[in-house]
C-alpha cells in the first residue's frame, strides 16, 4: 500500500500494477513555457516547471512497476470548429484571438521535453478541464482494466481537480500526489489539495511522491 491521508491507498490494500495508471495532466508548453497561454494570462509558470523532476521520477517508478502512464493535453482544433461561442468570447477577452495559443496545431500544445513520452504511453487530447468530457478517456481506462488512478500535473485547482472529481464519481480509486501537482495560484493549490481529504477522503486520498515511489518499489519487490 501507499501511505496517504486520510487512509492508505488503496483502501482495500490491493494495489495491482495492471489495474493502475499514473495520470499526468496537461504538462504542455502552453502552460509551462514563458511565452505560452499560462504566462500570457499573467501567471508565473515557475511553480509548474518545478514539479517536472518529481513527475519524471514518478514516470520512471511507474514503468519499473509495470504501471500504465497516461498523459492529457488540452487544446482546440486549428479551425476552432470545436470551440463554442462562449469559449471564443473568453479567448477574445483574454487577448488571444488570432493567436495559436491552446490550438492542437501549435508548438504550445506539445508536452514539454522534460517529460519522457514513449509510444506505449496513452495520450488523451481534450478541450475541457476534465479529461472525461468529450473524450474516450473513460473508455480507454475501462478497456485496459484500469481502476486505480494516481494524479499529477497542472493545474491542481482546475484540470487536475476537475478530472479527479469526475473520476471519483465514476468509481475509480484515486490518489492525488501533492508535490507532483502545481498551480499558478498557491492559495488555490493548497485549497484543492485540502479538499481531497475532507469528509474522510471524499475525493480519494492525498500523498507525497516519496510515498508513491516507495510503495511502487515495494510492489516491484513483492512481484519479484
Amino acid at each position: 500500500m501507499i501511505k496517504a491521508t486520510p487512509y492508505d491507498f488503496p483502501y482495500d490494500g490491493n494495489l495491482v500494477p495492471e489495474t493502475t495508471a499514473l495520470v499526468i495532466i496537461d504538462l504542455q508548453e502552453d502552460f509551462l513555457s514563458t511565452t505560452g497561454y499560462f504566462a500570457r494570462m499573467g501567471y508565473d509558470p515557475s511553480p509548474l516547471r518545478a514539479i517536472l523532476p518529481i513527475v519524471s521520477k514518478l514516470v520512471e517508478a511507474s514503468r519499473v512497476a509495470g504501471i500504465q502512464v497516461v498523459h492529457t493535453r488540452q487544446g482546440y482544433r486549428s479551425d476552432l470548429a470545436d470551440m463554442t461561442p462562449y469559449e471564443k468570447w473568453r479567448r477574445k477577452r483574454a487577448g488571444l484571438e488570432g493567436s495559436d495559443v491552446l490550438l492542437r496545431s501549435s508548438p504550445g500544445f506539445q508536452i514539454v521535453p522534460e517529460i519522457d513520452v514513449r509510444p506505449e504511453d496513452i495520450i488523451v487530447d481534450k478541450t475541457c478541464n476534465s479529461a472525461f468530457t468529450y473524450t474516450d478517456f473513460e473508455h480507454v481506462l475501462r478497456a485496459q482494466g484500469i481502476t486505480h488512478l494516481l494524479f499529477s500535473g497542472c493545474t491542481t485547482d482546475v484540470c487536475v481537480h476537475t478530472t479527479l472529481r469526475e473520476a471519483c464519481d465514476r468509481n475509480f480509486q484515486c490518489l492525488t500526489i501533492s508535490d507532483a501537482c502545481a498551480s499558478g495560484d498557491q492559495y488555490a493549490h493548497e485549497a484543492a489539495l485540502h479538499m481531497v481529504t475532507v469528509e474522510n477522503g471524499v475525493f480519494g486520498a492525498l500523498t507525497h511522491s516519496e510515498a508513491v515511489i516507495e510503495g511502487l518499489a515495494s510492489l516491484k519487490r513483492t512481484a519479484a
